[in-house]
């Protein structure tokens, strides 16, 4: 539990830690003892929800932009990525491929590394990011003509006619 006091925080994990491998058990990840239902942020949104809030958003004026991608194992590029995405508009709004979505994407049988539930979650937590929403396809086509965005971003390692929605858009 967090008690404002970083090297008590530390001790305490570093002691279950020891004690889980004085026990001759691996310690918990970060996301174990949660189970992932627990897993939630305001910004996880499904499909109507974010219907709904990017309505009354866009009554208010607000510039959308959407993205997407598998985000599996989040690095800094990434995150400069979602950052300067955020910068074109008002809304970020994050596709993200489903697990089943990600297999099919050929990153290899151990993919992804983290499941939905991780991925949304630690997304949804980055200031740059406001709603973050799953599709099970393998293009975002059908998200992107249901959002209706004002900007549609990739990263630079996509050409233009790459692009999956650049007609919509």
């Amino acid at each position: 539990p967090g008690t404002g006091n970083a090297a008590l925080e530390k001790t305490e994990t570093s002691r279950g830690t020891e004690r889980a491998a004085a026990s001759g058990k691996r310690p918990l990840a970060p996301t174990q003892g949660r189970t992932m239902d627990m897993l939630k942020h305001p910004g996880m949104v499904d499909m109507p929800e974010l219907l709904e809030k990017l309505d009354a958003l866009r009554g208010e004026g607000k510039k959308i932009v959407f993205t997407n991608g598998c985000y599996d194992i989040l690095h800094p590029g990434h995150v400069d990525l979602l950052e300067r995405c955020k910068a074109q508009g008002d809304v970020l709004v994050l596709g993200l491929n489903s697990d089943e979505s990600v297999k099919r994407q050929g990153k290899g049988d151990d993919r992804p590394v983290n499941p939905y539930p991780v991925r949304a979650f630690v997304l949804a937590h980055l200031e740059s990011v406001d709603f973050v929403v799953r599709f099970d396809e393998d293009t975002p086509a059908k998200l992107i003509e249901a959002v209706q965005p004002d900007v549609l971003v990739k990263g630079g390692d996509w050409s233009v006619n790459r692009i999956v929605g650049r007609e919509t858009v």
